[in-house]
């Protein structure tokens, strides 16, 4: 990475840091080939400009919500979410030559749980191996001033009401923190679970190029915003077989794309009495809460057919405890709350549990509170 320009005539003010060199190759395959070069570019743009903005900027600096949702965003919509501190910036990357607008998809400016405190424009090069950031703005700015587009859902501001020196965002922040940087929107109605099925079958069809411009936002903002539908359209127009089936993971293994968001298959040894200890085979993942490592686990109540499921919470450090006001909560697919579905540390506990009734094929959505790191909402089948 450099900071010193390409060999042509450029504004000093705006930053140039090269592109790390990889392999052409895309991993992750994509339903389209727009599809793809948008994953390609977004990829390019963050590995060159993270490591840039943890060292100069936000040592804490992390995606958002995790690295292995990305391609779940960028199968239908332009755009990388970085946290750091307690702000939120969205690179928008572009391969413009001329770099004389910042165009934003409505995703990152209307949906509450997207939307970011700045927004950097960055003109990509791959040819020529390196990337400028000709500016950002925020979120207040955009939806005050931008111009919104309703042909392909973008607002957008042109280079002359962007701040080119992104080191300016560092110094207003030291100086001025009370800044407004976002503004009031409204929330999305919620979607019932069948409207959801329905835009998915439709969404997911790979032929449809442009999904997000195909239903009008209120559904389609509500539908994304929501992980485990968001990830489920991604696997739909890819070709994906169902991915986030217990059932399955516990008989035949845990499916590659549920392993990278770190699950994985484990025999637990449960106590069933006052003098007998069963094993049992489940499922763990491992989640950070303020810093603190846990772990969540789910497993069958029996190996019996009467579809108990058991949902586990604890510490990974041995006698270490969870703190009180610590929530493990259970919804239904579309976010519903049911009866008996969540338990909370009104003191310091060992652990947390829930044990439900599923229906065969059911899906569920689990939450803690306060939310872990790197939280992507998942639906989980039974």
């Amino acid at each position: 990475m450099f900071n010193a320009p390409p060999p042509f005539t450029i504004d000093s003010q705006q930053l140039y840091l090269e592109i790390p060199q990889s392999p052409e190759k895309q991993e992750q395959p994509y339903s389209t080939a727009g599809a793809c070069q948008r994953g390609w570019i977004n990829q390019k743009c963050l590995q060159a400009f993270l490591p840039w903005f943890k060292e100069e900027i936000a040592p804490t600096a992390r995606v958002y919500p995790n690295s292995a949702a990305l391609p779940s965003f960028w199968e239908v919509v332009n755009g990388t979410a970085i946290t750091f501190d307690r702000d939120r910036l969205v690179l928008i990357p572009t391969l413009a030559i001329d770099g004389d607008e910042l165009r934003v998809p409505q995703e990152w400016v209307d949906i509450p749980e997207w939307v970011a405190d700045y927004y950097i424009a960055v003109q990509v090069n791959p040819d020529e191996g390196w990337m400028k950031i000709f500016g950002y703005t925020t979120h207040q700015i955009l939806k005050t001033k931008g111009v919104y587009d309703p042909g392909d859902r973008t607002y957008s501001l042109e280079s002359e009401d962007l701040i080119p020196d992104i080191n300016v965002l560092w110094v207003t922040r030291q100086l001025n923190h009370s800044e407004a940087l976002r503004a009031e929107i409204a929330p999305l109605a919620p979607i019932a679970k069948t409207q959801a099925e329905n835009l998915l079958e439709r969404l997911g069809d790979p032929d449809v190029k442009f999904p997000r411009l195909a239903v009008p936002f209120s559904l389609w903002g509500a539908l994304v915003a929501h992980g485990g539908w968001r990830k489920k359209l991604s696997e739909l127009r890819q070709g994906l077989l169902i991915q986030w089936s217990i059932p399955q993971w516990l008989q035949t293994g845990v499916a590659n794309l549920a392993q990278q968001w770190g699950w994985e298959k484990r025999e637990f040894v449960v106590s069933t009495g006052m003098r007998s200890a069963e094993p049992f085979l489940g499922l763990s993942r491992q989640i950070i809460v303020a810093q603190n490592t846990y772990e969540l686990r789910i497993f069958p109540k029996s190996a019996s057919e009467d579809h108990v499921w058991r949902f586990e919470f604890q510490s990974t450090t041995p006698d270490g405890q969870i703190p009180a006001g610590f929530k493990l909560r259970l919804l239904t697919e579309d976010l519903q709350a049911f009866e008996n579905n969540q338990d909370t540390a009104t003191t310091p506990v060992n652990m947390l549990y829930l044990e439900v009734i599923l229906e065969l094929g059911e899906g569920l959505v689990w939450e803690i509170e306060p939310a872990p790191e790197d939280y992507d909402r998942e639906i989980l089948r039974f």
